[in-house]
């Protein structure tokens, strides 16, 4: 049976390379070994599809800014696991520069944590979450870590990260992301590797959603 109580969802959010992922990564892992179930979901699925553009206008996207993402779509995915549906979790490929046909059966989960870039600058989506961090990194550290990231596994040439991190990636991230870290309840530096922020955080997240600590 499931439970009529509604998810905690938690939002993280940071500039690309913050280590967003490794946070929510090891406060998954932290609170899975508690026994809590934890859903993870990722803003950058919900890149539009483009279909229905030519290849050499995708090449050009801009996936620093709100509109690359199809937000409405993850308003309704959260607000459906919240009233414990399911969902078609979609997924995007970054050699087509579109959204895979195939989407992924989701099944709602007591806690529910999203983490992207742009999750803080959408006003809209506030309702949904339950707690908003901001993971905060020095710009050069997130540079290093998004050259790594997508000559590894994007295979992009180091040039092109480059010129797409100065055209694109840092001034979208002055203009939306750093402001956005105002509307969060909780700033975490050191990115991932912050682990009292995560012993904290799980503690938290667990005690809100069984009343009780990690330790009882």
């Amino acid at each position: 049976m499931q439970s009529t109580k509604k998810p905690i969802i938690l939002a993280i959010s940071g500039a690309s390379g913050s280590g967003k992922s490794l946070f929510t990564q090891n406060l998954q892992l932290t609170l899975e070994k508690h026994g809590q179930p934890v859903l993870v979901l990722q803003e950058d699925h919900y890149y539009k599809t483009q279909d229905h553009v030519p290849m050499e206008q995708r090449i050009t996207t801009n996936y620093d800014h709100p509109d690359a993402f199809e937000h409405d779509l993850l308003s309704q995915h959260l607000q459906d696991l919240s009233n414990s549906k399911s969902i078609d979790y979609p997924s995007y490929c970054y050699k087509t520069h579109t959204r895979l046909k195939k989407a992924q059966k989701v099944e709602p989960s007591p806690i529910i944590i999203i983490e992207g870039i742009m999750l803080l600058t959408q006003i809209q989506l506030f309702d949904h979450f339950d707690f908003k961090v901001f993971v905060d990194t020095p710009l050069d550290v997130c540079l290093m870590r998004r050259m790594l990231r997508d000559t590894q596994e994007r295979g992009r040439s180091l040039t092109s990260v480059a010129t797409q991190y100065e055209q694109t990636v840092k001034p979208m991230y002055h203009k939306f992301i750093r402001p956005s870290k105002n509307f969060a309840d909780l700033i975490v530096p050191h990115g991932g590797e912050n682990f009292l922020a995560v012993d904290v955080l799980s503690a938290y997240l667990f005690k809100q959603r069984n009343g009780n600590t990690l330790d009882d």
